[in-house]
């Protein structure tokens, strides 16, 4: 895993919560995860502009501190699924709770990026 050279200081709940959800698709790999796609392959088709290597990296942080689990499985050619634990799962509300958020602020968000485009 990349450390940076400045080290970061974890004195608060936010600056933790950061360090594990805190990455460009880790929130949506856990929505995605939890609404039953589980397998490296669709989670790629589901994000197809992310790079598998990208999801990887950060599949594998969110194993690194306990949120998900992998599992492979021994066939070939190997089979592996990606699961909550059940302190990912204690991620939930607050993950569902950005995407009612979201959903919330999409057609003002949609506006704003028609302006965009406009200006």
């Amino acid at each position: 895993m990349y450390e940076k050279k400045i080290p970061k200081n974890y004195d608060c709940g936010m600056a933790v919560l950061m360090e594990i959800i805190g990455g460009k698709w880790k929130t949506y790999l856990l929505f995605l995860i939890n609404s039953g796609v589980r397998r490296p392959n669709e989670l790629q088709k589901s994000i197809p502009e992310a790079s598998r290597r990208v999801l990887d990296l950060q599949l594998r942080e969110l194993e690194f501190h306990g949120i998900v689990q992998r599992t492979i499985y021994p066939e070939v050619p190997p089979k592996v699924e990606y699961a909550l634990t059940e302190f990912g799962q204690s991620l939930l509300p607050v993950v569902l709770e950005m995407d009612k958020w979201g959903n919330g602020y999409l057609s003002v968000f949609k506006e704003l990026m028609e302006k965009k485009k406009s200006v």
